[in-house]
């Protein structure tokens, strides 16, 4: 029985019932072969070896697409991880996804791992891909996963699952086996190790197994998969370049700020270079802000946390803050957000139409808690001031007032010579 396959062009093919998507790629062309590693169908990705028992529509999904390159980059973490199972006896798993600029795999290891190992995990992957090693899908039920991941001592999977099945999202499991490496994964991934072609190992930190700093701290290692080593050249030469241009070394070098883990994680402190800069800005703020018709505004720090309650950053946002504090046998949290201060000096007294809009700002100080993991000098931390504002205005004034804001945006950002586009 033939059935009719539906191509992004709107061509129409007739395959025997069966076929697969990497069947069709190879019909198209040697180079379509080469580059695919999934396929959408029916507007639904998976792997390439799925057969087609049905009509559908086909996209073959290729390493040089954003979506093909996330695909590559997640099944290169799963090649590093059966690496590091065969070098290391012992190794159990936590997670590997891809990320903006590569991948990482989380590892709970009898011993260190230090940049040094890195070549030598480099080198059997290489193996690994040169061994052609397939990539295997079996779904399974929870149970089955379960006892699974039970006998091979990986308890992290194991609880992962024990998570799924009590938020009610554990029906079917899929499991990807690579070499001798067995991951749960949703997939897709490439039909098998050797379409990794190029990929390049770049450090190793420690990560709190579920960003819990009470779990397990395990070891982390980085890389990056591209098409060829052409573009893993041009990687690692922005990668050196940034490296150069890095704001924490630059604000050592030119004792511009510092953090200090006796003070705090997270917690800045602007040396008299790095204020002096801080004031030139606030005023260029300022300055910009008044010409527009905003009125600055000062919050306190901290508030009663029943303000918090109701605002819904409690509900919504309570693993973000800090612990309470306990003022007079009530309790009180410093600030996360300005929001509910600005929306109290509105409600201070009555408003007519007539006053809007108005438009409130303030350089707000706030305190959010991120996890000891993801701190990164003056881009993640615990404590900082942002620019905020809140305009209370008529439904018809709304449309002027957004338009305003966006104006005051492009101003700020090209005063600091940003290139940027809004979508």
């Amino acid at each position: 029985m033939n059935v009719s396959i539906t191509l992004p062009d709107g061509t129409v093919v007739k395959r025997s019932a069966g076929v697969t998507a990497a069947d069709v790629a190879a019909s198209i062309g040697p180079a379509l072969a080469r580059d695919a590693v999934a396929a959408r169908v029916d507007g639904v990705l998976m792997d390439l070896n799925v057969p087609l028992e049905h009509g559908a529509r086909l996209e073959i999904v290729t390493v040089t697409t954003p979506k093909g390159l996330e695909i590559l980059r997640h099944s290169t973490s799963h090649i590093m991880a059966c690496a590091v199972g065969r070098l290391y006896e012992g190794v159990r798993f936590g997670i590997g996804p891809a990320i903006e600029e590569g991948f990482y795999y989380d590892f709970d290891l009898p011993e260190a791992i230090s940049v040094d190992d890195l070549e030598r995990i480099e080198e059997e992957m290489g193996r690994i891909a040169s061994e052609g090693v397939p990539f295997e899908r079996e779904d399974l039920s929870p149970d089955e996963a379960r006892e699974a991941m039970r006998e091979a001592g990986q308890d992290y999977k194991v609880e992962h699952i024990d998570d799924l099945v009590a938020a009610d999202k554990a029906g079917v499991l899929s499991f990807y086996r690579t070499g001798e490496f067995v991951d749960m994964c949703r997939g897709p991934h490439i039909p098998d190790a050797g379409r990794a072609r190029a990929f390049k190992l770049l450090s190793v930190a420690g990560a709190y197994w579920r960003g819990d700093s009470s779990r397990p701290q395990l070891q982390r290692i980085y890389g990056t998969a591209f098409v060829d080593e052409k573009q893993i050249e041009e990687f690692l030469h922005r990668r050196e370049e940034a490296e150069k241009r890095d704001h924490r070394r630059i604000g050592k070098d030119l004792d511009l700020f510092s953090a200090d883990a006796e003070l705090g994680q997270g917690l800045i402190l602007w040396h008299p270079r790095g204020a002096t800069i801080r004031r030139a800005v606030e005023e260029c703020w300022l300055k910009v802000h008044g010409e527009r018709g905003y009125q600055p505004v000062y919050t306190p720090h901290i508030a009663s946390e029943a303000i918090y309650r109701r605002s819904g950053h409690i509900p919504k946002y309570e693993d973000m803050m800090y612990a309470p504090l306990e003022v007079d046998g009530q309790p009180y949290r410093v600030k996360p957000m300005n929001c509910p201060g600005h929306i109290k000096i509105f409600q201070s007294h009555m408003r007519s139409y007539r006053d809007l809009p108005i438009r409130y700002a303030e350089l707000g100080t706030v305190y959010r808690y991120e996890p000891s993991g993801s701190l990164h000098g003056m881009l993640r931390v615990r404590g900082f001031t942002q620019d905020d504002a809140h305009i209370f205005c008529t439904p018809e004034q709304l449309v002027a007032e957004v338009a305003g804001v966006l104006e005051l945006i492009d101003e700020m950002m090209a005063g600091f010579g940003y290139r940027y586009k809004l979508y």
